[in-house]
């Protein structure tokens, strides 16, 4: 999606760490991105002013919303919803089309070229019905 993120984890960490993990790693990554190649007024929309006319910058709100999966079927639900969000925004026309979505891997199709998520398939304990 274009302003947020939808991740399912396997709980190893608490969910506030892997949050901060992740939050952490990509504002990092956007910020030294636009101080590098701008544009500008991007940087200027995340920063924040902090004491002696030193800035910070921020990317993400901090209320996100946090789920607790104890059950499959809940579980399926998330991914379903997960995956069809890009389709309900308009961005794809099927959830194996975005391309920054885990569809492709649970319809094991073919990666792209330039596959942007990686993820082990393998520690996927598959259901057969």
């Amino acid at each position: 999606m274009l302003e947020h993120i939808h991740v399912i984890t396997d709980g190893k960490r608490k969910i506030s760490e892997t949050l901060r993990y992740l939050n952490g790693i990509s504002a990092r990554r956007l910020v030294d991105h636009l101080k590098e190649n701008g544009p500008e007024e991007s940087l200027r929309k995340l920063q924040l002013e902090e004491k002696a006319g030193n800035y910070k910058y921020s990317l993400w709100e901090h209320h996100s919303d946090k789920f607790l999966l104890t059950s499959e079927s809940m579980f399926m639900q998330k991914v379903n919803y997960i995956h069809n969000n890009p389709v309900d925004e308009g961005l794809a026309e099927r959830p194996e089309d975005y391309k920054y979505s885990s569809a492709r891997y649970w319809l094991r199709k073919p990666l792209l070229d330039d596959e942007p998520l990686e993820m082990d398939i393998k520690q996927i304990r598959w259901y057969s019905k």
